[in-house]
Formats: C-alpha cells, structure tokens, sequence
C-alpha cells in the first residue's frame, strides 16, 4: 500500500474512532425541567344578554390564573408583567382582540403556553370555555370546559377552577 493511501486510511479511522466515541459520550436528549411559563388572559364575556356581571373575565381569569400556578410543572405569569408588557409596547385593547398579537406578547415576556377563553351567562346557566395554545407554534394544545349555576357566583370560581384543571391535565 502507498504511504498516501496509508495515510488517507488513517486518518478516516481517526475520524470514525472520533464520530463513535462521541456518540458514546452524548447523554440523551435534553430536556428541559423548568415548569412551562403560562399566561392567562381575561376571558371573553359571550353571553347573550346582560347578566349584571362586570369585570367577570378578570374574576374568572384570576382563579384560573391561581389554578394554574397551584399544578405542578406549570408556573403561571403574573397579570402585572402583562400588562406591564403591554405598556412598554405601546399595545392597545384593539390590538388585543387578535390572537396572534396576543402571542407575539406571549413570546416577548417569555410565556411557553397561553389560556384564552371565554363564558357564557344563558338564563340560568353559566359555561366556561377554554383553550391553551403553544406560544412557539400558535396551535392548540387542549381545551376544557365546564359549567354551573349562573344565579349564585358561588359557583363560578369553582367551575373556572375545575377546567383549568382539565385544561392543564397531562
């Protein structure tokens, strides 16, 4: 054999001893063991008709929010940095209606996952509904809903809590 080709043949071997011990030193895939950061946004009033229940979005969105921060592997993002986000971005309520801004705010404060839902006041009957969507890829992740009785607001903060149990369920 040449002393070139020897040469080419060591080197090759060279490279694959390299190529197989690192793969025999790589550990396994990376995982990341940081709980997934959640937001929560005020849910939609869709009821029909007035039902004499201002600010129940925020209400609800709160137990929902504490609900949240309660699960493990989940931390949930305080409502004072969104709104702080959405000061120092210049952010309006209009801009708020689009669910794509609303990610695109997700990504800046860090948030992994988002909760957007809504309610509804129909005689006597209150319904919850709700969706969590990966920030990364804008695409639902789970839904739940639940529901209870809309004449006592007794009722509502345990049905908010009961879907966001069932929304963040594995």
């Amino acid at each position: 054999m040449k002393p070139s080709h020897l040469r080419i043949l060591k080197c090759c071997l060279s490279c694959l001893w390299l190529f197989v011990m690192a793969g025999c030193a790589a550990t396994g895939p990376a995982t990341d063991d940081r709980p997934v950061a959640v937001a929560v946004w005020d849910l939609e009033d869709l009821s029909p008709a007035p039902h004499g229940k201002a600010g129940m979005g925020e209400f609800l969105a709160a137990q929902i929010t504490a609900t949240v921060g309660e699960m493990p592997n989940y931390e949930a993002v305080e409502r004072v940095v969104l709104l702080k986000a959405l000061e120092e971005l210049n952010i309006g309520s209009s801009d708020l209606a689009d669910d794509q801004t609303r990610l695109k705010l997700g990504r800046v404060i860090g948030a992994r996952q988002m909760v957007f839902g809504a309610f509804q006041v129909a005689g006597t009957a209150l319904r919850i509904d709700l969706r969590r969507v990966d920030v990364a890829t804008g695409k639902i992740v789970s839904t739940a809903s639940d529901s209870a009785s809309a004449d006592s607001l007794k009722g509502w903060l345990p049905a908010a809590g009961r879907a966001a149990r069932e929304l963040m369920a594995p």
